[in-house]
């Protein structure tokens, strides 16, 4: 509204207004009603004439009307003037605290009138519409641009509140749980206005995973040698594995492990490995019965067929070479010296000779302990080799060989 610095108008007025035929005026000023006859019809000489001062922020009314302090009155009939007095504000604002007089009629009209537009969103308290009776203190924050990304979406406010957790809720965006926003959440709005909202959920892996359980051999008198006995049982144990999985805008970005969390411990098994000699028929045309049987590997060889590039007819046994004779690793021959064997599709032989396991072991990838050559005449060669069942034939020795075991 404008103001008038009546003070200078005044001689102008007095000169230049002529008088009229009187009227009855009522003057409200404050609490005080004052009813006058006048020819005047500008408000300003109106209120000299009754003896009333104004400032020059107090402003007038007429008949309800804001009304110019220098302007004659046109209405016809009974006027009402009213004056409004000017009053202490105090401002405060984000840039800080300013006192001046306003005779604004509500909180709203004072702050237009400073040259602040309102908005929608805007923090005033008291609020707009408060009418202003007295001095008063008014806060204005007024409402700012802002640009909050959540992933790939963008939304874009007006927000006066204090702290971005204010703004983030009266937008419809809170944070929820394990959501993060930078700036944080109880810091004021950003100076640029853009804020970024990570929404974060956690959820947990559980896996349910078997421990094997050991094994524990034992030997048993009681059991057939070769054979093995379960004595007690194996049971495999359980054990709950946690994993805690992150999720950041939909996507995961860590795991982390809680641990492991027994649910069973396993039990072992026990097994019985047999010592005990037991003579089994070895079957067939062989009046002999077996004290144990394994599977080896065979080679043959003749005694001009030994790889010595001659014939060679002597043996570790001091036997003649050839058919009937069978040869093992060196590293075992005193183990096995003089026993006799059972090979189906070969027959009965006796273990008199020693031979190179290394090079089978070297060619064929088998333990020279599972190596066994047969010897042939020259001019009766059968060739069998290959994987072969050896029994070895009554009687057993006192001391099994440990590599039998």
């Amino acid at each position: 509204m404008k103001r008038l610095r009546w003070l200078t108008l005044l001689p102008i007025l007095l000169f230049a207004c002529q008088p009229a035929a009187p009227r009855a005026f009522t003057i409200i000023d404050g609490g005080s009603i004052v009813n006058v006859q006048s020819a005047e019809r500008v408000p300003l000489l109106l209120l000299t004439e009754a003896g009333i001062s104004i400032q020059p922020d107090d402003r007038v009314f007429v008949n309800g009307i804001p009304a110019s302090l220098d302007a004659p009155i046109s209405e016809e009939g009974p006027i009402q003037l009213e004056l409004r007095r000017a009053v202490t504000l105090t401002l405060v604002t984000p840039q800080g605290e300013q006192t001046l007089q306003t005779s604004a009629p509500t909180v709203g009209d004072a702050l237009s009138e400073l040259g602040r537009p309102l908005s929608l969103y805007d923090d005033i308290r008291p609020p707009a519409e408060t009418p202003i009776r007295h001095s008063m203190t008014v806060t204005f924050n007024p409402a700012r641009d802002l640009t909050i990304r959540i992933g790939e979406d963008v939304v874009n406010i007006r927000s006066s509140a204090g702290t971005v957790g204010e703004a983030l809720a009266q937008a419809g965006i809170p944070l929820v749980g394990l959501d993060v926003s930078f700036p944080a959440e109880n810091e004021a709005l950003p100076p640029d206005g853009q804020i970024t909202v990570t929404r974060v959920y956690e959820s947990i892996d559980v896996t349910i995973e078997s421990i094997p359980y050991p094994v524990e051999e034992v030997n048993s008198p009681d059991v057939a040698f070769g054979d093995e006995e379960i004595i007690q049982p194996g049971v495999s144990g359980l054990t709950m594995v946690r994993t805690r999985i992150r999720h950041e805008n939909g996507r995961e970005v860590s795991r982390e492990d809680e641990g492991e969390i027994m649910l069973r411990e396993p039990v072992k098994q026990i097994v019985a490995s047999g010592s005990k000699i037991v003579l089994t028929p070895a079957g067939g045309e062989i009046p002999h019965s077996y004290w144990y049987a394994t599977e080896m590997y065979a080679s043959w060889y003749s005694p001009c067929n030994s790889g010595t590039g001659g014939c060679a007819y002597g043996t570790a046994s001091g036997a003649r070479a050839g058919y009937g004779i069978v040869a093992v690793d060196y590293s075992i021959y005193s183990y096995l010296a003089g026993m006799r064997v059972y090979i189906p599709g070969y027959g009965v032989a006796t273990i008199g000779d020693t031979g190179g396991g290394p090079i089978i072991e070297t060619a064929f990838g088998v333990q020279r302990t599972q190596w066994i050559d047969l010897g042939y005449d020259d001019n009766n060669i059968g060739g069998l080799s290959g994987w072969v069942t050896v029994y070895f034939l009554e009687p057993a020795p006192a001391e099994i060989p440990y590599f039998l075991k």
